[in-house]
This record gives structure tokens, sequence and C-alpha cells, in this order.
């Protein structure tokens, strides 16, 4: 199991990977136990359009994970035959997993420090919930991102007024001479 998933939950209010509107939207996770072949995993991603399936033990719980680049590596890639391996041949053990009360920045920061894209988030009992992925990050940031830049703009154009002022009086000296040398002509 994860650190995270061991150390007390800390809770912003709203900030919460369960607070986040896309957990209450998201599909079931695709599972299988470890056991299940290869290709029975493909094809159920396949059907459902998933990236990934949770590997989980006989009570629900997270042991690990395949993605499309683990089928890619370590099946494809070996010359192994999908219909005769099994998930745990293949998959990840031990995946990283967050807790549903878990805070979603302290999430973004761990997957874009640590290049995973895909986070399972379990229950108190360390059950699967759900699935995030970076794409569900991103309509988190995007906001905050665009906020920044404009804060940022702001204080560059107030801090360096003097020359913004300079360069405006420039351009429209230019757009001025340019417009009497052409009513000249």
């Amino acid at each position: 199991m994860s650190d995270v998933l061991d150390a007390p939950a800390r809770v912003r209010a709203g900030n919460r990977l369960m607070d986040r509107p896309e957990y209450a939207s998201k599909p079931k996770p695709l599972t299988r136990t470890k056991d299940a072949m290869v290709s029975e995993a493909v094809a159920a991603m396949s059907e459902k359009n998933y990236g990934s399936v949770v590997v989980v033990d006989e009570t629900d719980k997270v042991i690990g994970v395949v993605t499309e680049r683990d089928i890619m590596n370590k099946l494809v890639g070996k010359g192994l035959d999908a219909k005769t391996t099994p998930l745990s041949a293949i998959m990840t053990p031990d995946p990283r997993l967050a807790r549903e009360t878990d805070d979603m920045v302290d999430w973004l920061r761990i997957m874009s420090n640590e290049r995973f894209r895909r986070l399972p988030v379990v229950d108190d009992q360390g059950r699967i919930k759900a699935v995030f992925t970076q794409g569900d990050f991103v309509s988190y940031t995007w906001p905050d991102l665009m906020y920044q830049m404009k804060s940022i703009a702001k204080a560059s154009i107030s801090k360096n007024w003097s020359a913004v002022v300079i360069v405006i009086g420039v351009l429209v000296y230019s757009l001025l001479l340019i417009f009497a040398l052409g009513l000249l002509s």
C-alpha cells in the first residue's frame, strides 16, 4: 500500500478527491483478478474504451494496475501470448493509491513528479472506487492556471508601467506617421 494511503487524511474543504465533480460522474473502474488473461482484459478495455484495468484480489482491494503501456512494453514487446499470459505477469504491482478523502493538489504534485498517469482511488477499506487520470487533474488546474497567468501579466504591466507607456507611445507615433505619409502620397 502507498504511504499516502496509510497516512491520516488531510482534509481541505472542497479539495478532496471525492469533492471533485469528476469523482461522482466517473464510471466504475474496470477490474480483473491477477489470474485473468491479458486477452480478456484487452477485450474489456477496448469495449469500454479504457486505458487501464485495475487488478484486484477477491475482496476488491487493489494489488496492481495494467495500462496500455504495460501491454505494449511487457507483452507485445516481449512477444508473449495475450491468451496465455495472466495479468499478474505484466501488471505494475502495489501501485500508488489515494483515499477518497486525500487532497487533490497533493496528488497532482505526486503524479507530476513521479510521472504516472493513472491513480486508483480507494475507500477506507482499500477497495477500489475510481481511477483518476491526468485529464481529471487538467480540468482542476486549468482555471487556476489562467488566473495565475492573468495575475502575472497584471503584475508585469504595473511593475513596468513606464516602459509600457513608452512602447504604446512609439506604436501610436509610428501609426500616425504611416497614416500621414499615406495622405501625402
